[in-house]
């Protein structure tokens, strides 16, 4: 049997915590990307759709008042379904010239 003292400086808890900080960062991105679900299908707010469509959230509300983007408005806050933001832009795609 050992009679070794371990302390906070010895390698191997070094190594234990350095693994563990390794596995919390990347537990963190991946909720930071996380978005529920609701039937199977994902909601995205106006700051998600903006940032993924790269305009503004001005630019968001024109394309909603021109019936350009679908959304769902709930008590103030304005939804989008990930699906149709997909569609949008599968649908505006332009194959560059080969």
């Amino acid at each position: 049997m050992s009679s070794e003292i371990i302390t906070k400086d010895h390698e191997r808890i070094k190594t234990f915590f350095s693994s563990l900080d390794r596995m919390l960062d990347k537990i963190e991105i991946a909720l930071t990307d996380y978005k529920p679900m609701l039937n199977g299908e994902r909601f995205l707010t106006d700051v998600q759709v903006a940032e993924r469509l790269k305009v503004s959230r001005r630019a968001l509300q024109e394309y909603r008042a021109k019936g350009k983007i679908p959304y769902i408005q709930f008590g103030g806050k304005t939804l989008y379904r990930e699906s149709d933001i997909q569609k949008i832009l599968e649908k505006n795609y332009r194959k560059a010239w080969d």
